[in-house]
């Protein structure tokens, strides 16, 4: 189901409570709406943010948290909360248990979430491996570029990766504009070979798609894989079942034709490396960005995490799916190997 077609939210201001019966709550002081007018527009029509509304939307939601998640240990600012409503068209069940997975996603993988700042990270950072390009496209999207060829195995585990990509999202969601415009993805595949792609097992897919899917508030517009070899489409098509049908037509795999990607991403915003005119591609600058960030970072992920308090369900139970992810596991070897 598209985006534009998604149910209306189960909010009063779409249910039961009529906008007459209340006046709106005042805007407080610990919020202040960045959003230019073509923006609040944008969240009007594509997320149903209502900005005379906005704060009792925040009010409810953190009032779910307090009722059904007394010990989950969450910030509860307006601007936090404000992520997870317009993650989900400000819904208050489906932000809720959005709100819930992040939290679960944080506990069930130490070795991602643990001790996450830039500092440690910067092996990672160094080596070019990703970087977020410094013009936006047309959309107002931020481009986060990666390039897996970068990563040298022998230098550290690829789960180091999957920190330095999830500081970034951290990073970027930290702006209302990325909240309502969201993000794209251009991954590019050049020299990947299948012993690199073997890293990028069962158990790493599965929890990386968790996280994008249902354990973090950002909008994903598009990914564009370009430069894939032959073995990339084996492995997406054992990760495409478990990608939500939104999420899985939003992915476009180029080849080596930089024209086609330059029908989606224009030339304007593109490093030399990819057929544009921006100049080269230069990850130092991103780097430096989250680098200047550590204070932030240190004092969200360097304390302690909670291990048990939290009541009800915190990610989509297994089952069948489960069963039908295994099956898919045992038929990827030979299906690597095909494509290869």
């Amino acid at each position: 189901m598209s985006e534009e077609s998604d149910s209306l939210r189960t909010s009063p201001s779409a249910a039961s409570l009529s906008e007459n019966e209340l006046p709106p709550p005042p805007e407080a002081p610990g919020y202040v709406c960045s959003l230019t007018e073509e923006l609040v527009t944008k969240a009007r029509e594509e997320l149903q943010e209502k900005p005379e509304w906005r704060l009792r939307d925040v009010q409810a939601l953190r009032d779910m948290v307090r009722k059904d998640y007394p010990h989950l240990s969450t910030c509860l600012d307006d601007a936090f909360l404000l992520r997870f409503l317009r993650a989900r068209k400000f819904d208050y069940d489906r932000a809720l248990q959005l709100l819930v997975n992040y939290h679960g996603c944080r506990r069930s993988w130490p070795e991602v979430f643990s001790n996450l700042r830039p500092s440690a990270l910067k092996d990672v950072l160094g080596s070019g491996f990703l970087t977020v390009l410094p013009r936006t496209d047309p959309r107002g999207c931020h481009v986060l570029c990666l390039r897996p060829d970068r990563w040298i195995p022998s230098s550290y585990p690829i789960t180091e990766n999957i920190r330095a990509i999830y500081l970034t999202l951290e990073k970027l969601i930290q702006a209302e504009e990325t909240q309502v415009n969201g993000i794209v993805i251009l991954a590019d595949y050049e020299g990947v070979s299948l012993s690199k792609a073997s890293h990028f097992g069962p158990f790493i897919a599965k929890k990386v798609i968790g996280i994008l899917q249902d354990g973090f508030p950002i909008r994903i517009k598009a990914v564009h894989i370009v430069n894939e070899p032959r073995i990339f489409k084996g492995i997406f098509a054992i990760i495409k079942p478990f990608l939500k049908e939104k999420i899985a037509n939003r992915f476009f795999l180029h080849g080596s034709d930089l024209s086609s990607l330059h029908t989606s991403l224009p030339r304007s915003i593109l490093p030399k490396e990819y057929g544009g005119s921006a100049g080269e591609l230069d990850p130092a600058r991103w780097s430096a960005v989250l680098l200047a960030s550590e204070d932030d970072f240190a004092q969200e992920f360097c304390r302690p995490v909670p291990r048990d308090g939290v009541r009800g369900q915190a990610l989509p139970p297994e089952g069948p799916a489960e069963a039908q992810w295994d099956d898919s596991v045992r038929a990827a070897k030979s299906q690597l190997y095909s494509c290869y």
